[in-house]
């Protein structure tokens, strides 16, 4: 039958699967989901046990493409899927009976001889029991040609049995279910870190309907609806606080260690634990639309990206497999064909070369790595958009910040008043305010603010006569008083005198306005958008790292921007700049090396978009930066950029080490043919060993903190 086009979009399904043992087996049913009719298409994500198919097709069709490994299918939105630790797995049930029976065959034989009928039986009932999933595909691969680990193992264990090895080869089946035990369980301790997140948020949340409290299932909450939330709850959906005080634990989603308090108006976020005060939250997004469920799905869709490291081991092993099969099958004719060697011992040896030989250590290698850093880097507040960036953010020499929003505030405070003798600071404060309140000037936020703060409402005072002079300042009338608000050229076109300090605060990065009125000065207000307290511990951090190349890019005034980056340690500034300048900026850069561009996600989108890297600020709740940038910071937090590096080049030594591990201890086990030193035994312990290696190599990853 003809196959559709993925064009049919409603056609397209995702589903959960519980039973994956290893990256080949993943592979298989992808291939076999595929064959099926009325599939167009299907893409498996190996690391987040899910399926995506093209088509129209029922559960019980994927099963039974499946059947080899008895996986069980679910609907992707049924979270609640009862996991079983892979020791209470069929599988491992197995594993024990054929171990048990391995011991009595080798008691028997050390009693009664390695010819004894009873205990030839009993290895021969270790190898069904243990083996038969590994037989069953293994024989179904050979009659279609297709060689992989199963198809090898298979070969070596029959082999064994007609040379009359029956001991090795229940050894070997033995044996290589113990490391198919371990891939097993590599994978679940990664893919541990997706499952918690998925238990943060309750399922059940309690809303007020019709003025009463009802405990309702989260997927039947509306948009608009109320939530009640008590002390020492976690809160259920995404929302805003529309009565009540209290703190709130946002660590799972953005990392910060310390809870931040909340009130009427404040975004909280799904799976946060409210910690004093009874809070009501008006919800804000349906429950699949959570800033956490975002998290979720694009760390599972980061997790089927396959890393270039990945992407290598996957090309070597699809030709490293058959020539095993050729070396085996040299070893074993050639020296009994030309040197008159002993055929049974050099057919072992073939069949120690295939066991050897078996790739589970190399395929495993790269995905439990992955894995486990995307993983631990989501638990840490970094949402890292998949393997390629992971691998990327390690090797950058160059990383380029936005100024306001990322290494500041982006909220302009007052720092300083003063006042021109004989006036007060509150009536220069008053003043400005007075004028600034008719203003739409970014800065005059920050005068309100303090004004406010202080006492002032400006709305009690009418202002006569408002003029406003584009970029230089403000006029007005105030109780039949002509005065002026604005920078020190406006008051220098004024004739009005402006003080040497006012130049000295400049240098320091502060933006003055200068209140007068006719030929006399009142005073001046210094206003400046702080540095966040993160910037100067993350560009240290970047530095100890060996980060060798730091740059602001800034649409601010050269004074202000240089006074910034020198106190942050920035590298290199570069001031009054465009959004369409700092995007030629970061090509420039990129000309000369892989380089990471740092924003807020939506002002910086060019620039995020031409880097190697995008990083956003600030990723829960902004949709914009989850979507646009390869990497979120999930809090307005810098120093998880140099976690975020760490754990990335933590990754990258990792990954080597696990493919140098796998291909290493191979390659010294071969050696031992030359000799003929080579047995079954040596065979399945070096490729066991291996895999043993990378896994609880991959899973140091889980170790990597972030040192705040």
């Amino acid at each position: 039958m003809e196959k559709r086009g993925k064009a049919m979009s409603d056609l397209e399904k995702t589903y959960r699967v519980q039973g994956f043992t290893c990256a080949n087996c993943a592979g298989l049913f992808e291939k076999n989901v595929k064959d099926l009719p009325h599939v167009s298409d299907a893409k498996v994500n190996f690391g987040a046990s899910k399926i995506k198919v093209y088509g129209d097709v029922s559960i019980e069709e994927l099963e039974k493409a499946g059947a080899f490994e008895n996986l069980k299918l679910y609907p992707e939105k049924e979270r609640q899927i009862e996991h079983k630790p892979f020791w209470k797995q069929q599988q491992f049930v197995q594993t024990v009976i054929s171990g048990l029976l391995l011991i009595l065959g080798w008691t028997l034989v050390l009693q009664r001889g390695e010819t004894d009928s009873v205990a030839i039986g009993v290895f021969a009932a270790a190898m069904i029991i243990g083996g038969y999933n590994l037989f069953w595909q293994g024989l179904k691969n050979l009659t279609k040609l297709r060689f992989d680990m199963k198809t090898l193992m298979t070969i070596a264990i029959i082999g064994a049995a007609l040379i009359g090895e029956w001991g090795e080869g229940a050894t070997v089946v033995f044996l290589f279910a113990i490391s198919e035990a371990l891939e097993r369980f590599s994978m679940d301790k990664a893919r541990q870190s997706i499952r918690s997140l998925m238990d943060l948020a309750p399922r059940t949340a309690t809303v007020i309907r019709q003025g009463k409290m009802v405990d309702v299932p989260v997927d039947d909450i509306q948009i608009g609806e109320i939530m009640l939330v008590k002390p020492g709850q976690k809160i259920p959906m995404d929302g805003t606080v529309q009565h009540g005080i209290s703190t709130v634990n946002q660590a799972a989603i953005t990392g910060e260690s310390i809870p931040v308090a909340k009130s009427a108006a404040d975004e909280v976020y799904a799976g946060t634990l409210n910690e004093e005060g009874l809070l009501e939250i008006k919800v804000t997004k349906r429950v699949e639309d959570t800033t956490l469920s975002k998290i979720i799905e694009l760390v599972e869709e980061a997790q089927a990206e396959r890393a270039p490291s990945q992407a290598f081991v996957d090309r070597f092993a699809k030709y490293y497999t058959p020539l095993i099969m050729l070396v085996a099958l040299g070893v074993a004719t050639v020296p009994p064909l030309f040197f008159a060697a002993d055929w049974s011992t050099w057919v072992y040896q073939g069949l120690a070369v295939l066991v050897v030989g078996c790739p589970c250590a190399l395929v495993i290698s790269t995905p439990v790595s992955i894995v486990t850093a995307i993983g631990n880097s989501a638990r840490n507040g970094v949402l890292i958009k998949g393997g390629v960036y992971l691998e990327q953010l390690g090797s950058i020499q160059t990383i380029a910040f936005d100024k306001t929003g990322t290494l500041t505030k982006g909220v302009p405070e007052v720092t300083d008043i003063f006042a021109a003798s004989p006036y007060s600071e509150r009536d220069v404060l008053e003043i400005g305010a007075y004028l600034e309140k008719s203003s739409a000037h970014p800065l005059a936020s920050a005068i309100m603010k303090r004004a406010s703060k202080e006492g002032i409402e400006p709305a009690e005072q009418k202002v006569l006569n408002f003029r406003s002079f584009t970029g230089k300042g403000i006029t007005g009338v105030i109780n039949q008083e002509h005065y002026f608000v604005g920078s020190p050229s406006f008051f220098s076109e004024l004739k009005i005198d402006v003080p040497q300090d006012v130049h000295s605060l400049q240098h320091q990065g502060k933006t003055v306005i200068l209140v007068g009125k006719q030929n006399e000065l009142l005073g001046y207000i210094a206003v400046s958008d702080r540095i966040r307290s993160s910037s100067v511990a993350a560009v240290r951090g970047l530095k100890r790292l060996g980060v060798n190349r730091t740059i602001m890019l800034t649409g601010d005034n050269k004074e202000t921007a240089s006074a910034i980056g020198k106190e942050l340690g920035i590298d290199e500034v570069r001031a009054q700049l465009l959004p369409d300048e700092k995007l030629k900026w970061v090509k420039q850069m990129k000309d000369n090396g892989q380089v990471a561009m740092v924003g807020d996600g939506v002002n910086d989108a060019p620039a995020l978009a031409t880097a190697n890297i995008g990083i956003a600020m600030g990723g829960a709740g902004t949709d914009a930066a989850l979507e646009t940038a390869d990497i979120a910071l999930m809090g307005d937090d810098l120093r998880k950029l140099p976690f975020a590096v760490k754990l990335s080049r933590k990754t990258l030594t990792i990954i080597k080490q696990n493919i140098a591990f796998a291909l290493g201890l191979k390659a010294l086990a071969l050696l031992l043919v030359i000799p003929g030193w080579l047995t079954l035994w040596i065979a399945i312990f070096a490729d066991m060993g291996a895999t043993l290696l990378v896994t609880l190599n991959g899973l140091r990853l889980l170790r990597v903190k972030d040192e705040e």
